[in-house]
């Protein structure tokens, strides 16, 4: 399982994830903030659980990206 989490609210909205991985972010026209496309919130922590281990290599550009470092992947 591939576990990934955005702390959106420290998010500063520079787009980098989006620009590493425009399938799974975006930016909010809102706010400016990144969105974690089919993610649970859970505190103002975005969560999204995957069997598919092929996406780890983009959530970990995503994540390397992150100037706040706000993006953790895990993998089980």
């Amino acid at each position: 399982m591939v576990i990934v989490t955005l702390q959106r609210d420290k998010c500063i909205g520079c787009n980098y994830c989006v620009e590493m991985d425009p399938v799974h972010f975006q930016m909010s026209k809102k706010d400016g903030k990144s969105v974690l496309i089919h993610s649970q919130n859970a505190k103002g922590f975005f969560t999204l659980k995957s069997n598919n281990h092929t996406l780890v290599e983009s959530f970990e550009l995503a994540a390397k990206a992150c100037p706040v470092k706000i993006i953790t992947v895990k993998e089980t």
